[in-house]
């Protein structure tokens, strides 16, 4: 954490155009309908404020007044702290840790996967796009068994999993069954069709669903 003297009146969020953990918190931001400012980081040419404010030079990054953070599961806790309503993480402190747990193991597990897939290697990324499938294809049960992940609320956990499913197509992950390719796509549709969602896409974001050859159906 840092602690900055911010003249800007209202958040700043340091995010990348089309990288997924900066699409969870803005899908926080407009879950909870804040104001707040966008600096388009280019990995390649982060800006110099950047660097002071967080000693990884990462994204994403919230600012707001003086204070910065740099973790995206910190992140998207203090702004459902900051901003209570609407609630997206459980009231119960079971249901509340058991949501903790299923995001660590999330990260833990898929964002190895992720990072592959996203660095564009070709062996690498057909062995994570075979790993990353396995694992989805064990969550159909629930995916089938409520409206969201963790019931029918939608929470943290949906706002992290969701940018993972809008970029299957862009990594040409589509190798599930037909009752597989139902049950994804009825939880797909129900995400992405909030008001939020479509909010928090970023042009280049727009253009991954548009350039993929081939999506969930």
């Amino acid at each position: 954490m840092a602690i900055i003297t911010n003249k800007r009146s209202v958040m700043t969020l340091y995010s990348g155009a089309v990288d997924p953990l900066s699409h969870r918190v803005r899908i926080v931001l407009a879950e909870k309908g804040v104001s707040y400012e966008v600096v388009d980081v280019d990995s390649r040419n982060k800006p110099e404020d950047l660097l002071e404010l967080n000693p990884y030079g990462n994204v994403p990054t919230l600012v707001d007044r003086e204070l910065a953070l740099y973790e995206p599961n910190i992140i998207t806790e203090y702004l459902d702290e900051r901003f209570p309503h609407p609630p997206l993480m459980p009231v119960y402190p079971v249901a509340r840790a058991k949501a903790r747990l299923i995001i660590y193991r999330f990260d833990k597990e898929w964002g190895p996967l992720v990072r592959k897939l996203e660095a564009g290697k070709m062996n690498e990324g057909r062995t994570a796009a075979k790993e990353l499938s396995s694992y989805l294809a064990q969550l159909i049960p629930v995916f089938n068994a409520s409206s969201y992940f963790m019931g029918d609320e939608f929470t943290l956990v949906d706002c992290c999993i969701a940018p993972i499913l809008w970029r299957l197509p862009a990594w040409e992950i589509n190798s599930f069954t037909p009752a597989e390719k139902k049950a994804l796509k009825k939880y797909t549709d129900r995400v992405f069709q909030r008001d939020s969602f479509q909010a928090s896409l970023t042009e280049a974001e727009h253009e991954l669903r548009k350039l993929a050859k081939e999506e969930i159906s």
